[in-house]
């Protein structure tokens, strides 16, 4: 059954070789609702043993076709099934050239990201990994603004070298399989490896995952991509794509190394670095999509240190964040796309007084920017507050330093607020047209969810905890309680 959210959108994406005009738009719409409904309707079953999908595919090299289902890989795959008809939703303020290749790059990548989080088998995690780099690709070279190409070069040669590298990694660690070897996730978690193997092992996989976070200093790729890449395509890449890499922390990498566990101080390092480094940037950025462009780099920074410090509150507030910084990136990035769309600009200087005209637009703004600044209640919170302490936990100074997200986020957020939606309206503001029903619906939905996490975070915990205690005893190898 795991593989009807693979099969879904990948048969719609064909769908749109022979289909044109606007009926795309309603088959991806239609699509992405029957994921979701999907993705319900396994919540409720409560029984995700039914839904794996295991399958000989190449057994002479041991590779198998295998989705397994637990609480990480089902909140991931409800992330990216909820978000997929809001990003699709918000394309209809655009009115894209070819929009059936358009519709069905977007689709294409959603099947890929589902194979993704539900892979079992290496080297299916591998072949759905690289998948979901070619739609988003295309979308950015074809739709993107000035200098897409060469930009679009760079995202592509920075992603496909830690590509790379993980390969290599997954590949040596296949060879180390006993008998005729095998790709399966466990025989893969039960190679055993001297400490210097498990330390390159660590290197090439932490490097190829923190690439698609990303994470400092492999984020330089980032900012010009988020720029210059269409609304829908930012989107994607922030709500969805960049939990691939925490995902893949999370899964594979750190269970199948524990020999380096003790060795990962560097990696918490650099995670930390770029929680303040990015975040300063973005103080002084006056561009919108810059500024939270940049912000996602330290959030996820905040993420990466805080699943690297291999506790229960780690890797809770890993979980509980992804799914809180997909929720609220892809709102702003709507929300600027709409200031755009009407005034022509992203330029802080060139706003202000849009909340006098756009009353709707500056309520629902504001609920989703308090939950990126993690104010009590909203769901920003409850991730943040559990990844600092399980830094604190791990280093107090530590602790401080990461903890420093909580001013910096708080300026350059409120900044975006006041710059925007207060002060004197002017030539192109004072005209502003508030949401229309479309965009007010996706909007409150977002808020909603932001207030939902906020307030009973308790339903995430209680379908991650198994997950995350089976990998944490996995790599501990002890028995740890998960949070009540």
């Amino acid at each position: 059954m795991a593989i009807l959210f693979i099969l879904i959108p990948f048969i719609s994406a064909l769908l749109m070789l022979i289909i044109k005009g606007n009926t795309t738009k309603t088959i991806a719409i239609g699509s992405s609702a029957i994921n979701l409904a999907l993705t319900v309707a396994l919540i409720l079953s409560n029984n995700y043993e039914n839904w794996n999908t295991n399958l000989d595919w190449i057994p002479s090299l041991g590779i198998g076709f295998s989705l397994t289902v637990d609480g990480l890989s089902l909140l991931m795959i409800l992330l990216t099934n909820f978000l997929l008809p809001i990003i699709i939703g918000t394309s209809f303020n655009h009115n894209y050239d070819n929009p059936s290749l358009f519709y069905g790059l977007v689709l294409s990548m959603q099947a890929a990201l589902c194979g993704v989080f539900l892979a079992s088998d290496g080297m299916l995690f591998y072949m759905f990994w690289e998948l979901a780099l070619i739609p988003i690709w295309f979308i950015c070279a074809i739709w993107g603004g000035e200098n897409r190409i060469a930009i679009t070069l760079k995202f592509f040669i920075y992603t496909f070298s830690g590509s790379l590298l993980m390969l290599v990694a997954l590949v040596f660690m296949y060879l180390q399989t006993p008998g005729s070897h095998s790709f399966a996730i466990q025989d893969l978690y039960n190679v055993t490896l001297n400490k210097d193997a498990a330390n390159w092992i660590f290197w090439f996989m932490f490097i190829g995952f923190a690439i698609k976070m990303p994470v400092f200093p492999f984020h330089t790729w980032q900012p010009d991509t988020y720029t210059n890449a269409p609304s829908n395509g930012t989107m994607l890449l922030s709500g969805v794509m960049l939990k691939m890499g925490i995902y893949g922390v999370m899964r594979w990498l750190l269970p199948m190394v524990p020999e380096v566990i003790n060795g990962r101080n560097i990696a918490i390092t650099l995670s930390v670095i770029g929680v303040v480094y990015a975040a300063i940037i973005a103080i002084k950025q006056t561009d919108l999509k810059r500024i939270i462009a940049y912000s996602s780099i330290s959030h996820v920074g905040l993420i990466s240190a805080g699943i690297l410090t291999l506790t229960p509150n780690g890797f809770q507030g890993g979980i509980i964040q992804m799914l809180s910084h997909g929720i609220n990136v892809v709102g702003l990035f709507f929300v600027v796309d709409i200031i755009e769309k009407r005034v022509k600009t992203r330029e802080l200087k060139e706003l202000g007084g849009i909340a006098k005209s756009a009353p709707k637009l500056a309520i629902l703004f504001m609920i989703i920017m308090l939950g990126a600044v993690a104010v009590p209640l909203t769901n920003g919170f409850v991730g943040e507050f559990l990844l600092l302490n399980a830094i604190f936990d791990y280093g107090a100074s530590t602790a401080a330093i990461a903890g420093l997200t909580i001013i910096f986020c708080a300026v350059y957020m409120l900044r975006i607020y006041q710059f925007s939606m207060f002060g004197k309206t002017n030539e192109k503001t004072q005209n502003f047209e508030d949401l229309n029903s479309r965009e007010f619906m996706i909007l409150a939905i977002i808020a909603v969810a932001v207030l939902v996490i906020g307030v009973y975070p308790q339903f995430v915990f209680d379908l991650a905890s198994p997950a995350v205690n089976h990998l944490l005893e996995q790599i501990n190898g002890s028995n740890l309680s998960s949070i009540k």
